[in-house]
């Protein structure tokens, strides 16, 4: 009776091993008839995302129905390009609703309509006629910043205008290197004799 006892109390001990084994997913299991064994796969920890250094800011959502009436007035000096003609000194004036274009020796005027919708300003350019010519109008996109102004055709207009101004523009600055000074030489005295 004493070999029996033994025999249950090593199979109770096998039994509790097994189950904290199982509980903990090291359980060895039988794949086939030839007993080969194998560890269950154990799950590998997902990784946290990092957090990003910032967070954009929510863009208020844009009410495409508000326009708001762009004042573009100043005085711009840069390059305008028209068509494929090589771009060109030019200065263009702009006072309220009138525009002034200085460009290539000749001077035109005409009148200028500024909106702004969703941070898009759209131009409307309405050149006045000389005698003989058709009226010319150009639709552009602009973006001011500063004293700088910039005109670009919007897509599907048959006129391509460009103009950048160089006004309020940075410059770089090249940086002067300034020489290491060198340590001053000592004296060194003259040998007595």
């Amino acid at each position: 009776m004493r070999k029996s006892s033994i025999y249950l109390f090593v199979l109770g001990f096998a039994v509790v091993v097994v189950t904290a084994l199982a509980s903990a997913g090291l359980v060895v299991s039988a794949q086939n008839s030839n007993s080969s064994t194998t560890m269950a796969p154990v799950a590998a920890k997902a990784k946290p995302k990092p957090k990003p250094m910032y967070r954009k800011k929510a863009m208020p959502p844009c009410d495409n129905t508000k326009q708001e009436q762009t004042d573009l007035s100043g005085t711009y000096t840069g390059k305008l390009k028209h068509g494929d003609d090589p771009a060109v000194d030019a200065t263009i004036t702009i006072t309220g609703g009138s525009i002034t274009v200085n460009a290539g020796g000749q001077t035109h005027s005409g009148t200028i309509v500024a909106v702004t919708t969703c941070g898009y300003t759209g131009v409307a350019i309405v050149m006045s006629a000389e005698p003989g010519k058709q009226i010319d109008a150009v639709s552009l996109r602009a973006k001011k910043v500063g004293d700088s102004l910039t005109l670009t055709s919007v897509p599907g207009e048959p006129k391509q205008i460009s103009f950048t101004s160089g006004g309020g523009m940075m410059k770089p600055k090249h940086r002067k290197h300034k020489a290491k000074a060198k340590p001053a030489a000592t004296a060194t005295p003259a040998p007595k004799q």
